[in-house]
């Protein structure tokens, strides 16, 4: 029998708190579930990735009601900052840890070092921890995320319907966005910003102070988290999806637009340009912008998009035809699978 214990943040599951990072874990364990695994899912109660005593104590209980040998899989939110307690379990359990975002600290190196294989949700990640942490290739492993099939969005003519699908927070530079936004706000565009609103308030009450000093307000909408058909409603009136980001190891957003056609506009940052990729015929689906540039370099790219007929329509070719090239989420479960089976005893 084919069985493995995952940890996974307590709020995977929770429609208020969308991720990235909980959408990867819930496709990779029904994935697995679907390939013949038995999967025993614990969520691990606290305040990840800053854990408190009482989350620690927590973890450990969980991994120590595990039973010797057994093969477990933990969310890198979780494994990154507690390499005190993983040292506890490496030697009887086979802990492989599943990171999304790394921390570049010596905190996350000492975590990462007790596992047995390490997965990461991107190639651009992979190359990161092994040059920042000198870890031997053969531990460590990319599965990209996939994608579900979804229905073709042709796009207004004018490609004034922007989205921007991201938690508001001060990494995903909703602040520089906003003032690409001003900077354009002599065309007749509309935003849709779909993300928590709750991550960080202080930050989204100084972005509706900037988007009303701009006179962008009304523009600009913050309609915090959705999820299934109200999610696929936003992308379907889409003409365009924008990333600011400051850092993304792949950006899942990227190849959600792109299965629907929907060409890019982001900062070229971390995985980004790999999430993007390109059309069978080479060709960009989207617009990338230096993350060394301020909100210049997102102006220009809306600018172009808006006032460049033959460009919308070549990026709309290209991310049509991009989105037969993207993988399913089917093929990011069967790489965490070969991943898992290979874990020496």
């Amino acid at each position: 029998m084919k069985l493995v214990h995952v940890l996974l943040p307590n709020d995977i599951d929770d429609p208020a708190t969308p991720s990235g990072g909980n959408a990867y874990d819930r496709e990779v364990c029904n994935g697995l579930a679907a390939a013949g695994w038995t999967v025993r899912e614990h969520a691990v109660h606290g305040t990840w990735p800053e854990p408190g005593a009482a989350s620690r104590a927590g973890l450990a209980r969980v991994l120590a009601a595990v039973p010797d040998g057994a093969l477990v899989l933990i969310d890198g939110l979780i494994a990154s900052v507690v390499p005190a307690v993983l040292r506890e379990h490496a030697q009887r359990l086979r802990l492989v840890v599943l990171v999304h975002m790394p921390l570049d600290n010596e905190q996350e190196r000492e975590a990462l070092v007790t596992a047995r294989a390490i997965v990461t949700t991107s190639n651009w990640t992979r190359r990161r921890l092994m040059e920042s942490y000198a870890l031997p290739g053969d531990r460590v492993h990319a599965a990209p995320p996939g994608t579900h099939p979804a229905p073709l969005v042709p796009g207004s003519e004018a490609g004034t319907a922007l989205l921007c699908v991201a938690a508001v927070t001060p990494h995903k530079g909703h602040d520089r966005l906003a003032e690409a936004l001003a900077k354009v706000a002599d065309v007749p565009w509309h935003c849709v910003c779909v993300g928590s609103l709750d991550r960080d308030p202080a930050f989204v009450d100084r972005l509706r102070r900037q988007l009303a000093a701009d006179g962008i307000q009304d523009r600009v909408v913050l309609a915090g988290p959705r999820t299934g058909a109200e999610l696929a409603a936003a992308y379907a009136d889409a003409d365009l999806l924008l990333l600011a980001s400051h850092g993304e190891t792949y950006g899942m957003v990227v190849t959600e637009a792109l299965a629907r056609g929907i060409p890019v506009l982001a900062t070229a940052v971390g995985g980004v340009p790999e999430a993007l990729g390109r059309a069978p015929d080479g060709s960009l689906p989207g617009l990338l912008v230096s993350a060394d540039e301020d909100a210049g370099g997102l102006a220009d790219g809306l600018r172009r998009w808006f006032s460049e007929t033959e460009l919308r329509q070549a990026l709309r070719r290209s991310a049509t035809s991009r989105r037969t090239t993207l993988a399913g989420w089917a093929d990011t479960s069967a790489r965490v699978s070969r991943v898992l089976l290979e874990v020496p005893s």
